[in-house]
This record gives structure tokens, C-alpha cells and sequence, in this order.
């Protein structure tokens, strides 16, 4: 898929077909919008002017301007799980320190190469929207491959409470527990679950402070790489759970 979503291939009459046209010209156009002065720039009457639409019109196409960023927040997090799920495929054979340190370089590259896309789903959100509910299952599957690189660990002391706390999360919300099975295998109970829910969120914690610190330009005029303090973090995550 490319970024605005205008790859999927279109099916139907040509009615359907420009329809979908339609709706590709308006991301693309919106995410121009997005890159250029972030979300509040986005502005649906100038797109409708772009495209030689009267503002009713494209309402036809989306029902509002948090209908267009429901859409846009769904097809980033969907190319972040397909970047991040095509990496853990490629790694399944190596170690698992590895693996962390490849899908963690895979989230920060992808967020790097695509800033506003990945403000748009890291950022801070405009006044007034509300994400769709769907929006969790989204950043979740974005997540998943994490899971079962701790699945198996040995958390040390330090990280100790938080085990505790997802093991009390992983009992108590059905929905987490059935996320974090798509990703681990039942052998190991309730361990196995809280250590790779703890690990996979720590994982995010860590990466989700380098990765937007570096792409809102923190970083600027220090001395040191970015991605090498994102390599260290993971190494550090790794002996916290003593994965090999």
C-alpha cells in the first residue's frame, strides 16, 4: 500500500472505481496537508477546492474531517504492522536479541522516513477527535510481533512489577489476553503472557521516547546517533528479560 492507501486494488463497477479514485486523490492530498503543517492543517475545504469539488461533495467520500483522519490513522498503523510483521518473518531464525534490535530498527525507520505519519499515530491529537474504537486493534497489531520475542524470558528483579501488573491485566481484560494468544502459544499459562505483554510494552515505551524525540528534531546538535541510543535501549531491555 502506499501512503495514501490508493495501492489496494479497486474492484466493482466504474462507479466504485472512481469512488475509491476519489478517496485516494483525498488522502493523498490530505497527508500533503499533514506533512506540510501537521493535523490542524488539514483542511477539507481545500482539498474540495484541489479537486474541483463543492465542499457537499466531498462529503460524500468522507462524513467529516475525524472521518478522514480515522481512515488515515488506519492505513498508517496498518503499513507500521505490515513493516514490523515482514521483519519478524525475515529474523524468525536468529536470536532473540537480534530479533528485538531488527523490528525496534524497523519501527524507528519507518517512523524516520514518514514523520507526519507517524506524529499522526504517536502525536499529540487534535482538540475535538476521537480515534474510532477499532483504532486499538490497529496500534496492537503494530505491537504484536514483540510479544513472543518474551514470551520465553527470564525477567530479572528490576521489571519484576511490571510482569506483576500485566499478569493482573492479561487476568482481568479478556481482550488483552486473547491479543496476546494470537502472538504466544498456550504452553507456559499465565507466565508466558505477562512476560511477553511486559516485555512488548516496555519494548514500546522505549522505542516511542527515542523515536519521537528524534522526530520532533530533540536530538538536534547533540552528539550522538539516534538510532545507536535506540540500539542501546533494546540491549538494555534484552538483559532486563535475559534474552539471548
Amino acid at each position: 500500500m502506499d501512503q495514501a492507501g490508493g495501492a489496494k486494488k479497486t474492484t466493482g463497477g466504474p462507479r466504485a472505481r472512481y469512488r475509491e479514485q476519489t478517496r485516494a486523490e483525498i488522502k493523498e492530498i490530505a497527508l500533503r496537508q499533514l506533512a506540510e503543517g501537521g493535523i490542524p492543517a488539514i483542511a477539507l475545504t481545500r482539498i474540495a477546492k484541489e479537486l474541483e469539488l463543492s465542499g457537499p461533495a466531498l462529503y460524500r467520500y468522507f462524513a467529516g474531517r475525524d472521518d478522514l483522519l480515522g481512515v488515515l490513522i488506519a492505513d498508517a498503523y496498518q503499513d507500521l504492522a505490515a513493516a514490523v510483521g515482514e521483519t519478524a518473518d525475515e529474523s524468525a531464525n536468529h536470536a532473540l536479541r537480534h530479533r528485538l534490535l531488527s523490528l525496534a530498527g524497523t519501527y524507528r525507520t519507518w517512523a524516520v522516513q514518514q514523520p507526519h505519519r507517524y506524529l499522526l499515530i504517536a502525536g499529540s491529537p487534535l482538540p475535538g477527535y476521537t480515534a474510532p474504537p477499532e483504532t486499538l486493534a490497529q496500534a496492537r497489531a503494530a505491537l504484536g510481533p514483540f510479544l513472543p520475542l518474551f514470551a520465553s524470558a527470564q525477567p530479572g528483579p528490576a521489571v519484576l512489577p511490571v510482569v506483576e501488573q500485566m499478569t493482573d491485566w492479561v487476568r482481568q481484560d479478556p481482550a488483552v489476553a486473547d491479543w496476546v494468544a494470537q502472538y504466544v502459544e498456550a504452553p507456559g499459562g499465565m507466565d508466558r503472557a505477562a512476560y511477553a505483554l511486559a516485555g512488548a510494552v516496555m519494548a514500546w515505551t522505549r522505542m516511542h521516547g527515542v523515536v519521537s524525540l528524534e522526530v520532533e528534531g530533540q536530538f538536534s546538535g547533540m552528539g550522538h546517533e539516534p538510532r545507536v541510543l535506540l540500539d542501546v535501549e533494546m540491549h538494555t531491555l534484552a538483559d532486563n528479560f535475559r534474552l539471548a
